[in-house]
C-alpha cells in the first residue's frame, strides 16, 4: 500500500502542475445533495448496497441531476472487499443559468477494489474504482441516437475517527480525498477530471440507521480544458442497514 500512496502522490501532484499552468475559467456553485444509501446484508460476505442522490443547485433553486446506484459487495477477507454495479444518472443541467429543456441520462458500470483497516478508535480506507461511462447523445433540440463512451479512475483515501460509542450509537468524523482521471477516445483536453475534499460527522442513531452530515469541495476540469467548476456542496446522507 506504500508504494501504491507514493504513485498515486507523484501523479497528483503531476496533475496539479499541469493545471498550474493552464489559464483557468472557473465557475463557482453552491449545491445541496440529499442521499438515501441502503446496505442489504445477504450473509456475511455477501451485500447488495443501493443509492438514490438527489443534487440541486443552492444560489437559485434547480435540479442538477438525479442519480440512482446499485451494487453487489463481497468480502475477500478481514480488509478486503470487492464490488461491482449500475448507476442511471438524469442530468437536468450543470448551470444553474441554463434551462435545456430535457434531462440527458449517463449510464455506467463500476468496479471497485477497497481495502479497510481499524486501529481503535481511527479507521483507514482507500478504494480503486473503475467507471465506463455512457453519455446519450444531444443537440439543442433534445437527445439524438447513439452515446459517448468513456472510462474514468478513482482513487479516494479515507480516514475516520469515532468519537464515542455506546451500545449501537456513535458519533465519528470522516475526512477524505478523491481523484478522478479521465480515458477514452473522446478526452482531449480533460484527462484530470475532478478532485473532492469531503469532511463530515457521522451520528448512528441504531445499529440500522446512521446520519451524516457533511461538507465537500469539488473542482473539476470541463472538455474544454479550460474551464473548470469548484462547487461547494452541502450532503446530507441517511444510510439504512437491513440483514436478511
Amino acid at each position: 500500500m506504500k508504494l501504491t500512496n507514493v504513485l498515486f502522490s507523484s501523479f497528483l501532484v503531476s496533475c496539479i502542475f499541469v493545471n498550474a499552468q493552464t489559464k483557468k475559467n472557473i465557475d463557482h456553485q453552491n449545491l445541496l445533495w440529499t442521499r438515501y444509501y441502503n446496505q442489504l446484508e445477504l450473509n456475511s460476505k455477501w451485500s447488495i448496497h443501493s443509492e438514490f442522490d438527489n443534487r440541486v443547485f443552492l444560489d437559485s433553486i434547480v435540479q442538477n441531476l438525479f442519480v440512482v446506484r446499485v451494487q453487489g459487495r463481497r468480502k475477500i477477507s478481514e480488509h478486503v472487499e470487492l464490488g461491482a454495479g449500475l448507476v442511471y444518472f438524469s442530468v437536468a443541467t450543470q448551470d444553474p443559468e441554463v434551462n435545456l429543456g430535457f434531462n440527458i441520462p449517463e449510464y455506467r458500470s463500476q468496479q471497485d477494489l477497497t481495502w479497510k483497516k481499524n486501529w481503535n478508535k481511527i479507521g483507514l480506507s482507500q478504494r480503486f474504482q473503475i467507471e465506463e461511462r455512457f453519455f446519450q447523445n444531444f443537440d439543442r433540440e433534445g437527445l439524438t441516437d447513439g452515446t459517448t463512451f468513456f472510462w474514468r479512475f478513482r482513487y479516494r483515501l479515507q480516514g475516520e475517527y469515532t468519537f464515542w460509542k455506546k451500545e449501537k450509537q456513535y458519533l465519528k468524523a470522516i475526512l477524505s480525498d478523491e481523484i478522478m482521471i479521465n480515458a477514452g477516445k473522446k478526452v482531449v483536453y480533460n484527462t484530470f477530471d475532478q478532485n473532492r475534499v469531503y469532511a463530515s460527522l457521522q451520528y448512528g442513531i441504531n445499529s440500522a440507521v446512521a446520519v451524516e452530515l457533511g461538507y465537500m469541495n469539488s473542482f473539476q476540469q470541463r472538455a474544454s480544458g479550460v474551464d473548470y467548476f469548484d462547487r461547494n456542496i452541502i450532503r446530507l446522507s441517511i444510510y439504512h442497514r437491513l440483514k436478511i
